[in-house]
């Protein structure tokens, strides 16, 4: 009787006999793109089915005292289910993927194909200031991943997996498959080749078709403007540019420096309580900060932005336009501190849906400002959906898939000259100041961000563990030469390190600098390993980066160097043994 693991080993020769690699990979990347758009349109539904069986039935003033409690017992039970369910951290979910990319052979634990969407429903739909797309994207991620580790792919074949998981489902969740594409490129920073960029297309493509076929244009977020555009707006655009630049920055250092302050607050029950209490208090003022907003975004494109603040404590504001546009200027400035404060503590969502929030508040924002000062007649659907292309280009640092997005979603290319002019300039202006995106900053402070730079990628994938050689006798500083002779005598290598009997590394001994007294009997006695060794003037630890240990072997002569982790000695690791690698991953990498 055949049991299931020996007929997927059959079939896994079946396949290598049969199915080229391309042709495989095209095929995973299809299935990828089918499990990836289920699983945003899966996402979407249940926030959207969720949120209405919380809200529904409530009147205005039953319904502003649930926007202060509903963020609460959603960061509470997305708290309790992640630490007794899932047991492992789920935020963050594309530095996540980075991650993996980079230091974990891009694989992915199994859970995060469900976790993420659990977690991320229960903070959304009760009121989390955060979006859905970062779960679903590593969820997306994770399908990819695992199905690739199923098939024992390659590394290079698993993050392209990684890359469509991805891609399918931004194209799922926004029916938009030249975003997802780009933003595998330029986010995930999925090298673009001819081996990388179809499986991403099948992903993408498929995802959307997936997503149009279940959910038709209800629920998905969708906007569509029929304006032209006017030459002379250029200037305003460019003004939008530098404003939204400024706007990323402001919304990348504060969300950090809240996070940073609200992992200090012990015990951890704590912050999910005092986080609650404070997001519910937000939302209390300034009930648009509920869940993604797209609420919002969808009524300042279609002309009824007043409609922002109305059931706010601030509805009075609307009779009077410097008053709408000082109230608009708070929102937008306290919906980082809204989503900034849902994640840390403990709630599960990204920044995609608070950064189009923000954008399309500062368009509206700066749509109202130059036409209440200068009265020149810029249209605020415009300046919103221009504004979402502004922030995420500044605050993702990708400015083609803010452009790609928002033109797929408006459902044409009429916005593509202002979306490419406000995107580029935030992008630039915050560049200026921070050169790391929101998604890449931490990790590229713990050296641990894959980049396009095909060297410093290959040389991120290597490890000082895995280049370690131990086949060398170790010696003892009071041994003779005699003593040490019948060592070398034994000996494979031509290097000694010298250690005591706790194994701390004291020293070395190089055969070459001793040779011409090897034979010399008289000295057998008379000359102990003390007066032959000497100190390295440079070492590495296992836990340096193999840029460092790049870095060390281009500045020294050496051929070798002693690893030494807590004084102890590990072992040695060699220039030719870790430009080999080198060029052997390279050639992987390289390879089409």
């Amino acid at each position: 009787m055949i049991n299931g693991s020996q007929m997927f080993a059959v079939l896994l020769r079946w396949r290598i006999r049969n199915v080229s690699e391309q042709q495989f990979v095209y095929i995973v990347s299809f299935i990828v793109g089918i499990l990836s758009g289920l699983a945003a349109v899966l996402l979407k539904n249940t926030l959207y089915y969720t949120h209405y069986l919380l809200s529904d039935g409530f009147n205005y003033a039953a319904k502003n005292y649930l926007y202060f409690a509903s963020p609460l017992v959603g960061i509470v039970l997305t708290v309790l289910f992640v630490r007794y369910f899932v047991r492992d951290s789920i935020s963050h979910g594309v530095s996540r993927i980075l991650f993996a990319i980079s230091k974990n052979n891009s694989l992915i634990k199994a859970h995060n194909t469900y976790s993420s969407i659990i977690a991320s429903t229960l903070t959304i739909a009760f009121g989390g200031s955060v979006g859905a797309e970062a779960p679903v994207v590593l969820t997306g991620s994770a399908i990819g991943s695992n199905i690739a580790r199923i098939f024992r792919l390659d590394y290079k074949m698993v993050t392209i997996m990684v890359g469509c998981g991805a891609a399918g489902a931004i194209a799922g969740i926004f029916k938009a498959p030249i975003a997802g594409l780009v933003f595998a490129l330029e986010v995930l920073m999925i090298d673009l080749s001819i081996a990388t960029i179809m499986p991403l297309l099948i992903s993408a493509v498929t995802a959307s078709v997936v997503a149009y076929f279940l959910l038709g244009e209800g629920v998905l977020f969708s906007f569509r403007i029929e304006e032209h555009f006017v030459l002379t707006n250029i200037p305003w655009y460019i003004l939008l540019g530098i404003v939204c630049g400024f706007i990323s920055l402001y919304f990348t250092r504060v969300s950090m420096a809240i996070e940073v302050r609200v992992k200090k607050i012990k015990p951890w029950w704590l912050k999910p309580l005092a986080g609650g209490i404070v997001l519910g208090g937000l939302i209390f003022i300034f009930p648009s900060l509920f869940g993604e907003g797209y609420e919002v975004l969808h009524a300042m494109v279609n002309g009824r932005g007043e409609e922002v603040i109305e059931q706010s404590v601030f509805g009075f504001a609307t009779d009077n336009e410097w008053m709408l546009i000082g109230v608009l200027g708070l929102m937008m400035a306290f919906k980082v501190v809204a989503m900034a404060v849902t994640n840390s503590a403990g709630g599960v969502g990204g920044v995609f849906a608070p950064t189009l929030f923000m954008g399309g508040v500062a368009g509206f924002f700066t749509s109202r400002l130059l036409n209440a000062t200068f009265n020149i007649g810029v249209s605020d659907a415009k300046f919103a959906l221009v504004g979402m292309a502004g922030l995420m280009a500044g605050v993702m640092h990708a400015p083609l898939t803010a452009i790609f997005l928002i033109a797929e979603i408006t459902g044409g290319y009429q916005l593509l000259t202002p979306l490419m002019i406000t995107s580029t300039i935030s992008f630039l202006t915050i560049h200026y100041f921070e050169p790391y995106s929101i998604y890449t900053k931490m990790l590229a402070q713990r050296g641990e961000l894959i980049t396009h730079h095909k060297d410093k990628a290959v040389l991120l994938r290597m490890k000082v563990s895995d280049l370690l050689e131990t086949n060398f006798c170790t010696v003892s500083m009071d041994m003779t030469l005699g003593q040490f002779v019948q060592i070398v005598s034994k000996s494979e290598r031509n290097i000694f390190p010298v250690v005591d009997s706790d194994n701390t590394y004291l020293g070395v001994v190089f055969l070459n600098d001793i040779r011409h007294m090897l034979f010399d009997h008289s000295l057998y006695n008379e000359i102990t390993v003390r007066q032959l060794m000497f100190m390295p003037d440079v070492s590495v630890s296992p836990d340096d980066s193999m840029e460092d240990v790049a870095s060390v072997f281009q500045q020294t002569a050496h051929y070798n160097l002693p690893v030494i982790k807590d004084g102890k000695y590990v072992g040695f690791v060699s220039r030719a043994n870790v430009f080999s690698r080198y060029r052997r991953l390279l050639k992987d990498s390289s390879d089409e």
